[in-house]
Order: C-alpha cells, then sequence, then structure tokens
C-alpha cells in the first residue's frame, strides 16, 4: 500500500501488477499519480503470475489460477468497500497481463466503479468463445491505452473489449499508440491523473 491509510481514503486505487512483476513495481507508478485522500492497494500474485497462459488462450487452459485471481480482486474490493470506501471510489488500474485481469474482473462484476484503466491489456473473454457478460457498469469510466503494434496485446482485441464494455453501459476511451513497446507512456499517465482528478 501507498499514500493515505485507507480507513481515511477518498479514493481507493487497485493496482494490479503484469506477468513476471510484482506489487512493489506497478505501486511505483503511483508517484505519478496524485495522491491526495488516495490510498494505492496492490496484490501480488502468487509467483509473480497471476495466470498461466496468455490471455488469448482458451479461458479453461487458465483455471484454476484465473478465477482464483478474479477472487483475489473481489475480496479486496469488498475489504475497500468495509473501510468505508464506496465501489464508485474505487478505481482499478493494471498493465498487461494485471490490465487483462482487471478488465475482466469489472465485466463480470458490473457495478459503478470509480474507474477502470487497463493499460496494454483487453478482455480475456473470448479467447476460446464469447463470454456472454450481464449487468451494467451504469457510467463507468473506462480508459483502454496500448500500442497499435503491441506482440502481446493485438490492437483489435483492445478495440473489441472498448465495443464489449460499452455495451456494459461503461464510458469508454480507447487510444492506440503508434509503434509503442508494450510499455506505459505519458499520455496514459496524464489521462489517468486526470480520472482521479475528476473522482
Amino acid at each position: 500500500m501507498r499514500g493515505v491509510p485507507l480507513d481515511k481514503a477518498r479514493i481507493a486505487m487497485i493496482m494490479v501488477h503484469g506477468r513476471g512483476v510484482s506489487a512493489e513495481d506497478i505501486l511505483s507508478l503511483a508517484s505519478e499519480l496524485p495522491q491526495d485522500d488516495v490510498a494505492f492497494i496492490a496484490p501480488q500474485a502468487a509467483g509473480n503470475v497471476w495466470y498461466s497462459n496468455r490471455f488469448l488462450a482458451p479461458v479453461a487452459s487458465n483455471e484454476p489460477h484465473l478465477s482464483s485471481a478474479l477472487d483475489t480482486l473481489d475480496a479486496l474490493v469488498n475489504r475497500i468497500n468495509a473501510q468505508g470506501v464506496p465501489s464508485e471510489r474505487i478505481m482499478l488500474l493494471g498493465f498487461s497481463q494485471g490490465a487483462c485481469l482487471s478488465l475482466e474482473f469489472v465485466a463480470r462484476h458490473p457495478m459503478r466503479y470509480g474507474g477502470v484503466a487497463g493499460l496494454s491489456g483487453a478482455l480475456i473473454e473470448n479467447g476460446d468463445q464469447p463470454r456472454e457478460y450481464t449487468g451494467s457498469l451504469n457510467g463507468t469510466p473506462v480508459f483502454l491505452g496500448c500500442s497499435d503494434a503491441d506482440f502481446h496485446i493485438p490492437a483489435q482485441r483492445v478495440l473489441q473489449s472498448e465495443v464489449r464494455l460499452r455495451e456494459l453501459g461503461a464510458h469508454v476511451t480507447a487510444r492506440l499508440y503508434p509503434n509503442m513497446g508494450h510499455t506505459i507512456n505519458a499520455d496514459e499517465i496524464a489521462f489517468v491523473s486526470e480520472m482521479i482528478r475528476k473522482l
């Protein structure tokens, strides 16, 4: 955790790390974001991996790890709620595998969140076949940022996720950056910072 204590926070941001890195790595991004009244919380995946195979693989091939990872985020949201921060003031930010997990979580647990930022990620839902989601994200602001030539995340999957999340009632902004590497850029940080300020 970084920022203000959870019981004194006005906003909580769950930060979900990518494959092969740690909670501390994604938490380091907090220093580049607005921090007033914000609690930054990063869960740690066992072995630094949330699920074994790529997000493009058949969903069943990532079980039981995928379900365990989704349950981890669900338990964390409930813990934050119990500390007095409602879901509409909870933001989720993930990078790479963590972005895929964060987007899949909110699609499977739709409600009004404070915001969602999927950086270099997309929904896991149709590695084998399209998934039917139900419920509403009720106007949740969602940001999708990715390279248009990311080796790990095909641009078409980002755009497909944009459509699916809009269908769930999210207000989605998607930006594909020309020839960017598998990384986070200054424009994405600025957009997420503005999401926090607006919230």
